[in-house]
């Protein structure tokens, strides 16, 4: 018999083992997307989730989840354990990583969390070990990049002693219908082994059921180009709205009429923001730059939406002609999140404090600490009476502010004033006393 033929009949033995006995299995990284993950797994298998953050542990093992993706209840009917310490874990045979994979100030790629992610997960791998990443990354980097960490940390061999597989998360903060056992899993093996122990995992406990790709590197591509497409679209419409502005026509009547066609992309115009739509178009850009590839198109929608930040506090000074006093409603990055990471708003914000203007921020759902940790601003504890704004700008369509009345919104801008409304939040807003109405 091979030398080959052995380590797939020993890969075989391992997988079937992990199988039969119920994968014991450890979350790494408990944010938006590792911890209802977690808590999926843990109604099936025994599931240990660890964090860094030694207050997010905290947090999670007194019942309270920060990101209000999972409520008091299903943290205390859930039998996860929440550890700080590696040391900790006691014989798990998967391994999931899911932290953050965001740019630097460059646009680049950066991929330090999930490097020291890797080398620490590597100092505790065993024999027939499975490490799989949920973070987005561009083609290559589960086994380019984190298998030899993982192989260095560990001293095995990845592909004969450990493997590596990659499941990258599809969860949208905030979207109950597109929760995570409501969307298809994509998941891809080192080997097809790996690959039906991942259907095997996630398969139990995704109601939507699992897709297989054909391999790693095309289950890295996919994740990476479905934000990318997303973003290519907003760009679009974005751009297609500042036309109109220059034409003098309706951006919100000409969707309306367009939509009426089958086939028509109903996409809206506004800030693009986030840890996924604003981040992952540069992991594709990167992976194409690096293969001598121009990617024009991916780089200009980029370009058009990192801009319109700029571009709506441009047309608020153009209104207004003179710095003043302007109220922003909402800074989180998307409607009913607390997630503050690559907020657009903050680039708004920015913009009309370099002009001279005053700006004042409510946002009722954000965390006024992370707000100061993160960006060095302060959040208004209320709205309640306050003298009126020469602008108004609603950037954030919480439910808490689509649930202003319009008399509510005017009486707080000045006669004369700015509604400035980013995200249909008040469609029924029109103008009175001389208070201009503006919409992208």
């Amino acid at each position: 018999m091979t030398e080959e033929s052995d380590l797939n009949r020993t890969e075989k033995q391992e997988m079937n083992s992990i199988r039969q006995n119920d994968p014991k299995i450890t979350v790494v990284g408990l944010g938006y997307v590792g911890l209802p993950l977690a808590i999926a797994l843990a109604r099936k298998f025994a599931v240990t989730g660890y964090d860094t953050n030694q207050m997010r542990i905290n947090e999670l093992t007194s019942g309270d989840d920060r990101t209000g993706e999972i409520s008091s209840a299903e943290l205390a009917r859930s039998s996860i354990r929440f550890i700080n310490d590696l040391d900790e874990v006691a014989l798990s045979d998967v391994f999931i990583i899911a932290v953050p994979t965001p740019i630097d100030t460059d646009n680049t790629p950066d991929l330090s969390a999930l490097e020291t992610a890797s080398q620490e997960v590597g100092r505790y791998l065993k024999p027939g070990n499975v490490v799989v990443y949920e973070s987005t990354v561009f083609p290559g980097v589960t086994e380019e990049i984190c298998g030899p960490i993982l192989e260095t940390a560990s001293g095995l061999a990845c592909g004969e002693e450990f493997f590596v597989g990659y499941s990258p998360e599809r969860i949208n903060p905030g979207d109950r219908e597109h929760a995570i056992d409501k969307v298809t899993k994509l998941i891809a093996g080192q080997t097809p082994d790996v690959t039906e122990l991942l259907a095997l995992i996630y398969g139990s406990v995704i109601p939507a059921g699992v897709y297989r790709a054909q391999d790693i590197r095309t289950a890295e591509a996919a994740k990476v180009i479905e934000n990318a497409q997303r973003d290519i679209n907003i760009a679009f419409i974005n751009e297609v709205a500042m036309i109109f502005h220059r034409l003098g026509i309706d951006t919100d009547n000409v969707l309306a009429a367009a939509r009426t066609k089958w086939n028509f992309l109903d996409f809206r115009p506004g800030l693009v923001g986030g840890h996924c739509i604003g981040v992952d178009p540069y992991y594709l850009a990167h992976a194409a730059e690096n293969a001598n590839f121009d990617p024009e198109m991916i780089l200009a929608g980029r370009r058009i939406n990192d801009g319109m930040a700029s571009y709506v506090a441009g047309e608020m000074d153009r209104l207004l002609q003179a710095p003043g006093r302007v109220l922003v409603l909402g800074l989180t990055f998307k409607e009913n999140v607390s997630d503050l990471r690559n907020s657009q708003v903050v680039d708004m914000i920015r913009a009309l404090a370099s002009e001279g203007y005053n700006v004042e921020i409510f946002d009722p759902i954000a965390s006024p600490e992370d707000v100061e940790a993160f960006y060095g601003l302060a959040l208004k504890p209320t709205i309640q009476k306050p003298k009126p704004y020469d602008a108004i700008i609603g950037a954030v369509a919480h439910d808490s502010f689509r649930a202003m009345a319009a008399s509510t919104v005017n009486g707080l801008v000045k006669p004369g004033g700015v509604l400035a409304d980013l995200k249909g939040i008040w469609p029924d807003l029109s103008p009175t006393d001389g208070r201009r109405v503006w919409r992208l």
